[in-house]
């Protein structure tokens, strides 16, 4: 089968978009040699580390470029002979020449406030994409937003399917370099549903206390950052190094107010991380009884666990196994053929 995802993501840096776009390409791709799978994109992107019938394809046409979900992409579809599509960022092409699986990954575009973060183009275009039934199948990364999903647009519940995602391998537990003063790690974004201001109000709070940084991670521009000592913007940073940060950190901080899956948590996990998550339902789903939860609009519970994590070393060890297990209940290649047998499915349903 020859198929086809959004490269799109893949032209940023970082992200949550970017990783699932390509771990689920390698893991389609790795799962599955007899199938070629293209990664097509308007904007350049860069190649990937995977087998050979994993190909990334940057139109190069002007024209087509400007007008790539409307005429672009069906174009190149149909030219490269593609069995299916699937949009890995809300949305698909606006001419349904291929049978098309879309990835819905939170409600954010329609929710007050965090709909500000998210680019207006989504918010219009989405539902209509969904009520026309350019999308033969809808996926979702939990069963959480799966129920959102089917509530807000009013969609038959047989097209719409909870597809977990998983963390890269590259999350492991790893020889750390040990640090001079203990940290926790906080891996955030300008989005204001990653709700940054709660964990550094506590953080500020526990440092006056006991001699422990913050160590922050991610695209934090646009966001006044406090000039504390022991506090360290580390910017974007690769995933080996993010990796090590996992593993030395006493803990990582999720204080997200709206999630629809949470990649950071279960990447702690895997590394053997303590989480300390904000209480809503996608990150509970996901991390279950491993993370110990706590209200993302009060400061003060956050204080406490970390002053915890801290003191009680039995405390924090208790919680590295649980993450452990917890996270071995994910894994990518399970990811893709879940999500391999819905494209089968559609293209059976196209054929008869």
């Amino acid at each position: 089968m020859r198929i086809a995802l959004d490269g799109g993501p893949l032209a940023v840096p970082a992200g949550g978009l970017r990783r699932y776009t390509e771990e689920l390409a390698r893991a389609l791709a790795k799962q599955f040699p007899e199938d070629q799978i293209l990664l097509l994109s308007a904007q350049p992107i860069p190649s990937l580390d995977g087998p050979p019938n994993l190909q990334p394809w940057v139109e190069t046409s002007r024209w087509l470029r400007r007008k790539w979900w409307s005429l672009g992409l069906p174009y190149r579809l149909k030219k490269h002979h593609v069995a299916v599509f699937h949009g890995t960022d809300f949305s698909v092409p606006y001419i349904p020449l291929v049978p098309a699986v879309m990835t819905v990954h939170d409600l954010s575009p329609w929710i007050e406030p965090w709909q500000r973060d998210v680019s207006p183009r989504v918010r219009r275009r989405t539902p209509w994409l969904l009520r026309l039934r350019l999308a033969r199948k809808v996926v979702t990364p939990t069963e959480t937003i799966r129920r959102q999903l089917i509530e807000r647009f009013r969609l038959p519940a047989s097209r719409v399917v909870a597809i977990p995602l998983a963390a890269a391998r590259v999350f492991r537990p790893v020889e750390a370099d040990r640090p001079q003063k203990p940290y926790f790690l906080v891996v955030a974004s300008h989005a204001s549903r990653k709700n940054l201001k709660v964990v550094l109000e506590a953080w500020k709070t526990v440092h006056r206390q006991r001699e422990v940084l913050l160590r922050v991670v991610g695209n934090v521009s646009g966001i006044t950052m406090p000039n504390e000592p022991g506090l360290e913007i580390l910017g974007l940073v690769s995933d080996p190094e993010l990796a090590r940060l996992y593993c030395g950190a006493q803990a990582l901080l999720h204080p997200s107010a709206y999630e629809g899956f949470g990649l950071p948590v279960l990447e702690a996990m895997q590394c053997g991380t303590p989480v300390l998550a904000a209480r809503n339902p996608a990150v509970e789903e996901v991390a279950g009884p491993a993370a110990l939860y706590l209200d993302p609009a009060d400061a003060r519970p956050w204080v406490e666990a970390m002053l915890a994590v801290v003191e009680h070393t039995s405390w924090r060890a208790q919680w590295v196994e649980r993450a452990l297990a917890r996270a071995r209940l994910f894994d990518w290649d399970r990811t893709a053929r879940l999500t391999r047998a819905i494209y089968e499915e559609i293209v059976g349903s196209n054929a008869s």
